[in-house]
């Protein structure tokens, strides 16, 4: 192949004028610049994967093996009547949500109370009740997903003749997941 301006192929670099040279070594002095901030690029890269991977390292997949988590009774001060607490998940920092499976026995529910980023219920079994503050008592199935906004006085549980389970979301606002009130009265209940 034959290149008329320069003719590569049947002359060495030495062979043409200075003016060509210079060009000729300012392409190749670009051409290796670049090849070198390539590799570079490609170490630093290589340098963040292998950072990346030894991170997902640390924060792998965690499995919680079903009866691995003692189940809890409910506290008093927190709940009338029998209420078994199976905690489910804590997540991780910076991770800020928790969950638990909470079975209440016939009669038996939380006191009054708020959660500071609010909470939802997933009704899992039985057949339960549910009040905010001011509104009426609200009757709640299995597949009922129940929102409660954050700071909303409310309070939940079993009806008198039924139990109920449902699986309670909330997450952490400065370490705190819940503000406990005062118990629900039978009077407040039975309306």
């Amino acid at each position: 192949m034959d290149f008329p301006s320069f003719g590569f192929a049947k002359r060495g670099l030495m062979e043409f004028p200075k003016f060509r040279r210079r060009e000729i070594l300012k392409v190749s002095l670009a051409s290796l610049g670049t090849m070198c901030a390539r590799k570079l690029a490609f170490a630093w890269r290589m340098e963040t994967v292998e950072k990346k991977d030894s991170d997902r390292k640390e924060r792998r997949m965690e499995i919680k093996r079903v009866g691995s988590q003692p189940s809890v009774k409910g506290p008093s001060e927190w709940f009338t009547g029998t209420v078994r607490i199976d905690p489910l998940f804590t997540a991780p920092d910076p991770a800020l949500v928790a969950g638990a499976s909470v079975t209440f026995e016939p009669g038996a529910r939380t006191a009054w109370h708020t959660h500071p980023l609010g909470q939802t219920l997933v009704v899992t079994a039985g057949c339960g009740w549910a009040q905010r503050q001011g509104g009426p008592v609200e009757e709640i199935h299995p597949g009922d997903v129940i929102w409660i906004a954050p700071n909303e006085k409310h309070w939940h549980g079993a009806t008198p003749s039924t139990a109920m389970t449902h699986i309670a979301i909330q997450e952490r606002k400065d370490g705190k997941m819940v503000d406990w009130m005062e118990h629900v009265s039978d009077e407040q209940y039975r309306k």
